[in-house]
């Protein structure tokens, strides 16, 4: 149900809302990942070399990447946003990153946009995954792990586990991934971090 009323959403067939265990609603925010938002341009500036766009949506970013001229994936669980990122010029697969993904190993940069550090309620377990370009809450927020649902006016689905990481909780998290805080920074009321392992050259 989660994928059905993504992919609703991403069609545009019907308003589509995440509901917090306490009964807040807010709109899902589709809107933000069909263009490029306040912010992208310095994350897109960091990502060196081949990148592998994780939990890509509609590919706002994997298409920005490969007008650079970037080796550029999008992975994503939805096949109507990969149908949007291919129509837009952008590599794209059906993929879940705990899965078989290609060119495993070789992706020099992993980009965690749109709080995407958040996939599968464990952020350590992502991280040891993909260390990443992370899109993560400001300083002084909460990070925690909450459950979430997604709902529309014709059906609710299934609650899932979504993690939320603030600034100040990244360099913690990284060291129990055998990784680094290399940069941190702000653009737009976004925060943003890059993680490099402990065994990766500079």
């Amino acid at each position: 149900m989660i994928g059905e009323l993504y992919e609703e959403a991403l069609r545009g067939r019907a308003p589509v809302e995440i509901e917090h265990a306490d009964g807040r609603r807010r709109p899902l925010p589709v809107h933000d990942w069909l263009a490029v938002r306040p912010g992208d341009g310095g994350l897109l500036r960091r990502c060196a070399g081949a990148t592998l766009d994780v939990g890509s949506g509609p590919g706002r970013l994997t298409v920005a990447l490969a007008r650079r001229g970037l080796p550029v994936l999008g992975i994503d669980l939805a096949p109507s946003a990969v149908a949007l990122t291919v129509a837009a010029g952008g590599p794209a697969l059906c993929r879940d990153v705990f899965g078989r993904v290609p060119g495993a190993g070789r992706w020099r940069t992993a980009l965690l946009a749109d709080g995407n550090i958040g996939i599968g309620g464990d952020p350590a377990a992502l991280l040891r995954r993909v260390l990443a370009l992370l899109e993560v809450g400001p300083p002084g927020t909460a990070s925690r792990v909450e459950p979430l649902r997604l709902r529309s006016d014709r059906s609710v689905g299934e609650w899932f586990p979504w993690a939320h990481v603030s600034a100040d909780a990244v360099a913690a998290l990284a060291a129990a991934c055998a990784a680094t805080v290399t940069e941190s920074w702000e653009d737009a009321d976004r925060w943003f971090v890059t993680l490099r392992s402990r065994d990766e050259r500079p």
